[in-house]
């Protein structure tokens, strides 16, 4: 019968981190995947992200006319003027 020998601390580490990485990408994933949802589907969130964070709402607007012919940006514009003229 072969002898058992140790496994050395360095494929432990390597597993190890292999492991917290791959949850880390899966929480990264759903969490971009839930921002991306409420900003799909509620005009309010993206004018909460408009003010606070532009350029986040610039890319979403980009991805969304290079994976189709989107018009939400004039669309979000178009309401957003009409609520601040209502407001004035």
């Amino acid at each position: 019968m072969l002898p058992k020998t140790p496994k050395p601390a360095f494929w432990k580490f390597v597993k190890g981190s292999a492991k917290v990485l791959f949850i880390a990408e899966a929480f990264a994933f759903a969490a971009s995947y839930g921002v991306y949802y409420r900003m799909n589907t509620n005009r309010e969130f993206r004018h909460y992200v408009n003010e606070n964070f532009p350029f986040v709402l610039d890319y979403y607007y980009k991805v969304g006319e290079v994976l189709g012919d989107s018009n939400l940006r004039k669309l979000d514009s178009a309401v957003w003027r009409a609520e601040n003229q209502k407001r004035e």
